[in-house]
């Protein structure tokens, strides 16, 4: 019995000490959490120009070619999949390569990867994995995800590749984040939703409209990716806040059940220990 209460001790003595970490997490989590939806909506506003600019281009120039917009045949693709560097984020990491491995032909694709995890991943499964960038989903720069682009981008230039997606979390609030496959060449923006202009000015572009797209797509392409690794940045802190609360509570609730054992196993002990001493002293008698 005596051996029993010391493992119900030293559980939790074990369980209390891995709530403190889970404890320290959430509220790191929960921090780094304020700092990067300040970043998703201090980001939101430029890419919402670039792709306004874009669209009143496409939507008011009749006949205009360009590689950027040309569809070709997909004979092979370039994806940039963006994870975390840590792990203890719940679902985040494994739900966001379940739809890159869904989404990736290995035959026919390469990879540019940003975050460890998705690193380790493909390159142990035998993917194309070109680039890749570690130590930076945390707190992304505006200069990772340029360099991603060009690199996409040169590589669309001299037709190695047919199209160019993203796969990213993208962040809808602390509890729900939603991994998500955005295609950026040949670029398909949507332009029906586009104001009509109401003066009936006709808009003419300088050197030409293929020079401004020319200009345009690449900082498009590149504040896309920017916004992914952000909106990935936000959903990661948030799955950690979530999956840590729920770890510290499932603790909580653990060390409960084992204070209630103990205290069941410390009654019988104090039981037997009077039954024993009842049962000497009838025995003097």
């Amino acid at each position: 019995m005596a051996q029993g209460m010391k493992d119900i001790k030293r559980r939790m003595r074990s369980i209390g000490s891995t709530m403190k970490i889970t404890k320290a997490m959430h509220l790191v989590s929960s921090a780094k959490l304020r700092k990067a939806k300040e970043n998703v909506e201090k980001s939101r506003p430029y890419y919402e120009t670039i792709v306004n600019s874009v669209k009143r281009i496409l939507s008011s120039t009749t006949g205009l070619k360009h590689p950027f917009l040309e569809n070709r045949e997909v004979k092979k693709t370039a994806y940039i999949v963006v994870t975390a560097d840590r792990g203890l984020a719940g679902g985040f990491n494994s739900n966001i390569l379940r739809v890159s491995e869904h989404e990736i032909d290995k035959e026919k694709s390469v990879v540019i990867v940003m975050g460890s995890k998705g690193k380790d991943y493909f390159t142990k499964r035998g993917y194309n994995v070109i680039e890749s960038y570690i130590g930076m989903t945390e707190e992304p720069e505006f200069i990772h995800a340029r360099n991603a682009a060009n690199i996409a981008i040169e590589l669309y230039r001299k037709r190695e590749v047919d199209e160019v997606k993203l796969i990213y979390t993208k962040f809808i609030s602390v509890i729900s984040q939603e991994p998500t496959v955005n295609k950026l060449l040949p670029s398909d923006i949507d332009t029906d939703n586009v104001q009509e202009e109401k003066s009936l000015v006709q808009v003419q572009y300088e050197p030409s409209p293929e020079e401004v797209i020319d200009y345009l797509i690449p900082k498009y392409i590149q504040s896309a990716i920017y916004g992914g690794l952000v909106e990935s940045a936000a959903s990661q802190q948030g799955a950690r806040m979530t999956a840590m609360e729920s770890a510290t509570d499932n603790a909580e609730e653990m060390i409960d059940e084992l204070g209630l054992k103990y205290n069941r196993a410390r009654q019988a002990a104090i039981t037997q220990e009077i039954s024993e001493i009842v049962g000497g002293a009838e025995a003097l008698k």
